[in-house]
């Protein structure tokens, strides 16, 4: 039996930042405070492509800080990418520490669709 799941994504994993940005080739975060155009934030800086500020992770809050100035200053559809990339690391971290099999497969509308196999059933 399959179930659709919908998740609202609060970055709090450090393990799944790293693997989400290896997973889109950035360079690996890191900890630090951060200058944002007027203000800073602490927490795991990420690099995203063509991007002038980074994006800080807060994991203790699972909140993001960024400046792309409305898009301005980077792409939304990087963050939104990496956030998909972030979820998918996570969703496979947790079912893999369940004991349970991963399998992912690329839709062609981009999104990304997870199979969990639990105990032998799909």
């Amino acid at each position: 039996m399959s179930h659709l799941v919908s998740i609202q994504t609060e970055v709090r994993d450090p393990v799944a930042v790293r693997s989400a940005c290896e997973r889109l080739k950035l360079p690996q975060p890191t900890q630090g405070t951060f200058k944002l155009f007027t203000s800073t934030a602490t927490g795991l800086g990420v690099q995203l492509p063509e991007w002038r500020y980074p994006l800080v992770c807060d994991t203790t809050t699972g909140q993001l800080a960024y400046d792309n100035f409305g898009g301005h200053w980077g792409d939304p559809a990087q963050l939104d990418r990496f956030m998909q990339s972030y979820a998918t690391e996570k969703c496979r971290l947790e079912a893999r520490r369940q004991g349970h099999t991963v399998t992912e497969q690329e839709l062609a509308d981009g999104s990304i669709k997870l199979t969990i196999q639990v105990g032998g059933a799909v």
